[in-house]
């Protein structure tokens, strides 16, 4: 069975064509998530899922079907806030989204075989598929999940703080914590932590990061489905409240109900997290392209 690629592209607001999840960074216009699929499909992949909203779903198809018509299966899901389990209510005035652990959720009537979950800006690298399509094709435990781990002064910003998930590993390679770490600046070839209350923890730089690229098997949707009412039940009346992925896996990890491999991939992350990221991205395409990792005309 071929594994499944689930796209997180929600957060891309219903303005959509200006927003940095489609800004063209190849030669013909091509996005990121572009890069994202090809990849995919010649990792194995046969199947690939966007999380989008319904508000820009005509606009979206529009981007995207055409060119991947007979090359790949595609569906679409809609990711939106009172997509609630029975006896919830959305709260008025709530405009954040639940988070990735609820995007994630809203695909489970679309996927029924192991999946690579990741964020639709981000330009992971033909390695990274290839390993996590390896694994999900040969782990045969339902409670065996994996992620792509890659070097944190490889994932930084010149232009301003990244959020970053820092995973502890053991000697088996298996995830023993993850730490969401929401402000850490390039300092050099090291990083520095900031909290809030503007105290600061140098980091080496050589911490393994998660970038959200997640290997599931569908007997997480039966955990986030309960641990999404959990949450929702002390969470649902705060504005900003969001349920994270890793904050998920970790919970899982400590209850022993989950194993976390984590697959380190030799090729390169990068992403347009500022404005002004955007001309570096071109750049480092532009040089996959020259090193014959790509094709100049991606659909071509």
């Amino acid at each position: 069975m071929k594994p499944t690629l689930l796209i997180l592209a929600a957060g891309m607001g219903s303005r959509f064509g200006g927003l940095k999840q489609v800004e063209p960074v190849g030669p013909n216009g091509e996005a990121i998530i572009d890069y994202t699929i090809y990849d995919a499909m010649r990792a194995g992949f046969g199947k690939v899922v966007f999380i989008i909203r319904e508000s820009f779903a005509d606009a979206f198809k529009e981007k995207f079907e055409t060119k991947l018509a007979g090359k790949i299966d595609v569906e679409y899901v809609f990711q939106e806030l009172d997509k609630l389990p029975e006896g919830f209510t959305l709260p008025e005035g709530r405009e954040k989204p639940w988070g990735t652990a609820h995007a994630i959720l809203v695909a489970k009537d679309a996927i029924k075989e192991p999946f690579c979950a990741l964020n639709a800006d981000d330009f992971y690298g033909q390695n990274a598929y290839q390993v996590l399509a390896q694994f999900l094709t040969t782990s045969k435990n339902d409670s065996e999940f994996s992620m792509v781990g890659y070097q944190l002064k490889n994932t930084l910003s010149d232009f301003g703080s990244v959020s970053r998930g820092i995973c502890d590993v053991d000697t088996k390679q298996n995830l023993v914590k993850i730490v969401e770490t929401t402000k850490i600046f390039k300092d050099g070839d090291a990083a520095i932590s900031v909290e809030d209350d503007g105290s600061k923890t140098p980091m080496t730089g050589n911490e393994s990061a998660s970038m959200n690229m997640w290997g599931f098997k569908p007997s997480i949707f039966t955990t986030l489905e309960n641990k999404f009412i959990d949450f929702l039940k002390t969470e649902i009346n705060k504005p900003k409240s969001e349920m994270y992925i890793p904050s998920v896996v970790f919970e899982m990890i400590e209850e022993q109900k989950a194993t976390v491999k984590v697959l380190e991939a030799n090729s390169p992350w990068f992403g347009v997290t500022y404005k002004e990221d955007k001309p570096i991205v071109v750049a480092k395409i532009k040089e996959l392209i020259d090193q014959g990792i790509y094709p100049e005309n991606l659909w071509g």
